[in-house]
């Protein structure tokens, strides 16, 4: 079943309280419905995800909060202005709460102070120029990374994919075989292709190709006017590489957060 860990964590503490109140000491089977979900998933991207035959159960809250895209940019613009007001010169980013998760357990920076993004790297950056931020380090999952490294700068689906295609496309610049460029363009998800690179000792390689694009068109977007750098990673494979001024940023970030701290 497509069931991520946090709500399946849920689904099982609930029915082991149940079975507490009513002291039910045997196994219990659980059947998880959704109504219509065949139907449901046929109008999500779920297909190309490689999970068929219905939806996958992803979040905790179970609310569905729209917010076009104009207003969800301007929050991110407002959040970055309140650090950067704080003597925030250099920004921890995110995508999104996967982002904030390994920051939290991989990383030591203050990830209490990272922003999210959504899928608006482009859009922030530009942001960040305008503003007068000096550097923008980005913690994001290969999934929504990986397009970066082909110069996609709005990283929703609906926009634009091309996961595989530059999996294949820096596989092939990192020694790898037709086979594994042929194996990677049938993978559904970005973990299933970081196997097929494993599967073949390539994967170091091929991620350290994926960072200098990555690098590359972060600068590409900036024109160089700031400092900018990412840390990619997977929840499978964890850490896959950071680009070139990554770590700078990550001194950076480690010493404004002390300089702030002293100044409060």
């Amino acid at each position: 079943a497509a069931i991520n860990p946090v709500p399946r964590a849920m689904i099982l503490r609930e029915a082991e309280e149940a079975a507490q109140e009513y002291d039910y000491e045997g196994g219990l089977k659980l059947t998880v419905s959704v109504p219509q979900g065949e139907e449901i998933a046929k109008k999500t991207f779920n297909p190309r995800l490689g999970i068929l035959g219905g939806i996958s159960i992803l979040g905790t809250s179970g609310i569905v909060e729209p917010m076009s895209e104009k207003a969800l940019i301007e929050s991110i613009h407002v959040e970055m202005k309140q650090h950067f007001c704080q003597g925030e010169n250099y920004i921890l980013v995110t995508p999104g709460n996967y982002g904030a998760d390994y920051l939290r357990e991989h990383m030591s920076i203050p990830f209490e102070n990272n922003i999210k993004c959504s899928n608006y790297v482009g859009e922030t950056i530009d942001m960040a120029i305008d503003m007068g931020v000096k550097g923008i380090l980005f913690v994001a999952h290969i999934g929504k990374f990986v397009k970066v490294a082909a110069g996609i700068m709005n990283t929703h689906s609906h926009c634009a994919d091309g996961r595989m295609e530059v999996l294949c496309a820096s596989a092939i610049r990192a020694g790898g075989s037709l086979e594994c460029a042929r194996e990677i363009l049938e993978a559904g998800t970005t973990d299933e292709a970081l196997a097929v690179l494993d599967s073949y000792g390539i994967l170091k390689e091929t991620m350290a190709v994926v960072m200098e694009k990555i690098q590359f068109y972060l600068d590409h977007r900036s024109y160089e006017q700031i400092l900018l750098g990412a840390v990619v990673f997977s929840n499978v494979y964890g850490l896959l590489g950071q680009t070139r001024d990554a770590e700078e940023l990550i001194h950076k970030i480690q010493e404004q957060a002390v300089r702030v701290d002293d100044l409060s």
